[in-house]
């Protein structure tokens, strides 16, 4: 491998299974796909460390579930990081990439540089919303912001809403590897707990304020197994996490060599956006000719950009809206 040439595991997901403690897993290196979910736009570094580790978290939980559609990530706060939004679109087809894609709104005047981005988010909720497509209904749950990081919100999110014990390790960062322009780079492992039998109250939890934890859930030898699992991650290095020089499989095997760890076929993950001219025209459909206009540009056109990834659209006022020539099922002159 020559200095510069993308590294086989980079921006893939990789599935394992802990077959002697009932653990599963993912471990996700993204690189090149989080570099283009972040050169869309002109983030702030602590806007850009957000973003980093919820596609980081997106990509770990989007390829742990039975997706038809999309899973998507929200973190919405009353502080100067407004709303972090992630997508995660499974493949179409076997052996295809899923997709990623990310995007932010902040208060610049209200931004602070630090080195706890968490910090920017202040009071809301960490969101989890699961659409299957046409014909589903679609599935949302919500966690407070609380824990210091992300990460423990989405490991909140599964011991509250799926009494599941979870756990995610992450690493991100802007690399600075010789013979390559600085990019930004993510490393992450999550782990689970197989799910436990009977359940727990919502409101009985030994966390902050009164957030369910993996110790409501488990006990016996399923709580020393999580235990004993959760004590070798804690041993894992950031550059071990994020590489390049360490491989997913061979991380595994220096962590959990006596839990019997085995290995699926890694998910590759690209960014991708499904934004399009069609969606734009949908979602103007519910406005009447009178609203279009208020929309329409001196130019004689409506414009729209996309929040993900920047494409432009501009739009014939005449095609738009629920009194629109599309909408009436006529051709536009």
């Amino acid at each position: 491998m020559t200095i510069g040439s993308q590294i086989a595991w980079d921006d893939t997901v990789l599935p394992f299974q802990l077959d002697a403690s009932g653990i599963r897993g993912r471990v996700a290196r993204l690189d090149g796909v989080l570099d283009q979910v972040l050169k869309q736009h002109a983030y702030p570094p602590v806007i850009e460390a957000l973003v980093a580790e919820t596609a980081l978290l997106t990509a770990l939980i989007g390829q742990a579930v039975k997706l038809r559609w999309k899973l998507s990530l929200q973190v919405r706060g009353k502080g100067a990081a407004r709303l972090i939004a992630t997508d995660y679109y499974g493949p179409t087809a076997d052996g295809e990439p899923a997709r990623i894609r990310a995007y932010a709104s902040y208060d610049a005047e209200r931004l602070e540089e630090t080195d706890n981005p968490f910090s920017q988010i202040g009071e809301g909720y960490f969101a989890v919303m699961l659409d299957q497509g046409e014909g589903m209904t679609p599935y949302q749950g919500f966690t407070p912001i609380a824990g210091g990081s992300l990460s423990a919100c989405a490991e909140t999110y599964f011991a509250q809403s799926e009494q599941i014990p979870t756990r995610f390790s992450v690493a991100f960062g802007r690399s600075t590897e010789p013979g390559r322009p600085a990019h930004w780079r993510a490393g992450g492992m999550m782990l689970q707990h197989m799910p436990a039998m009977g359940g727990v109250a919502a409101d009985q939890g030994s966390g902050e304020g009164g957030l369910l934890t993996h110790a409501d859930i488990l006990s016996g030898a399923d709580s020393e197994n999580w235990t004993r699992a959760n004590l070798l991650l804690d041993t894992v290095e950031e550059l071990e996490m994020i590489g390049p020089s360490v491989e997913p499989t061979s991380l595994l095997v220096r962590l959990f060599h006596e839990e019997g760890p085995r290995v699926f076929d890694a998910q590759p993950v690209r960014f991708g956006c499904s934004c399009s001219a069609d969606k734009v025209v949908n979602t103007m459909s519910i406005y009447s000719q009178k609203d279009i206009a208020k929309m329409t540009t001196d130019a004689g056109i409506v414009t729209a950009d996309c929040q993900f990834c920047g494409a432009h659209y501009e739009l014939d006022p005449k095609t738009l809206g629920f009194e629109g020539t599309i909408a009436k099922g006529e051709q536009a002159e």
